[in-house]
């Protein structure tokens, strides 16, 4: 296994990571403060669409953590940034499946976002509905809102997902993950969504760039192989694999892909770091 040096920066993983839940997973405090003393930069990358950088600002104080809007990139901002770069915000109305944390970011890019009942199916008024659909995680998912989805897809629009996980592990255990919400819409559709979050390389790019640190001194660290972890192979940086969350070492037997590093989780990460 490679040594663990040259790490001046991390990527980090929140959900299975962090905590699961509102659980806080054993030394997490310890983590943040070693990472502090050594002077190691880092984003907190997720996922998970469904907060805001203020949301997870304040879950983490609960937690004893203190970090800043700064140092959170969750996918629903990747996906604003990425629409806004390759789309003209001003001309493009967003409907979202989704809670505030998917909305908040779009709104910022300067979105316009289409209700319920704006529906592209009048053809007397083309524009009524929405140019694009970014889907998050949303646990007041509806009818409704799959139905608006759908027709604003079938008549048209750009099919984003925010990230395409399939489960989320929760202090219950793992529950279903926006990437299930994506196979009802693609089944009802026939469209296959655009993905912005891990494995695609997108949100660990901008990750980067916001750290500002050469790739070769930064890692990755997650809980799952087939996001995390690939994304990171993807991208072209180091891994560490926590076995707190998702995946297990008997899921490596069926990829063609390793992380750079496996730990048992943070509290071993942190060991590590200090020696």
């Amino acid at each position: 296994m490679e040594p663990f040096t040259n790490i001046r920066a991390l990527i980090i993983d929140m959900d299975g990571v962090l905590w699961h839940g509102d659980q806080p997973m054993p030394g997490l405090t310890d983590f943040f403060q070693t990472l502090r003393e050594q002077q190691i930069r880092f984003i907190l990358a997720t996922n998970n669409a469904r907060l805001t950088q203020e949301q997870y600002v304040d879950k983490l104080a609960k937690m004893g953590v203190q970090v800043t809007r700064n140092e959170i990139l969750t996918s629903s901002m990747a996906t604003a940034l990425y629409l806004s770069e390759h789309t003209n915000p001003a001309e493009n109305r967003v409907y979202v499946i989704g809670e505030d944390g998917a909305k908040q970011p779009l709104l910022e890019q300067g979105f316009t976002l289409t209700e319920l009942y704006e529906l592209n199916d009048d053809k007397d008024n083309p524009n009524m509905g929405a140019h694009i659909v970014v889907c998050g995680m949303d646990r007041n998912l509806s009818w409704d809102k799959l139905a608006t989805a759908t027709l604003n897809i079938r008549a048209g629009a750009q099919f984003i997902g925010t990230n395409a996980d399939t489960t989320l592990p929760t202090e219950r255990g793992l529950t279903h993950g926006n990437g299930a919400i994506l196979a009802a819409l693609e089944a009802a559709t026939g469209i296959t969504p655009t993905i912005i979050g891990k494995p695609e390389p997108i949100i660990y790019q901008q990750a980067l760039t916001l750290l500002g640190i050469d790739p070769a001194q930064t890692v990755a660290i997650g809980d799952r192989l087939e996001t995390d972890i690939l994304g990171a192979v993807r991208t072209g940086i180091r891994s560490l694999m926590v076995l707190s969350g998702v995946s297990t070492e008997e899921d490596f037997k069926t990829a063609d892909y390793r992380p750079t590093w496996v730990m048992p989780d943070i509290r071993a990460v942190t060991e590590a770091l200090k020696n």
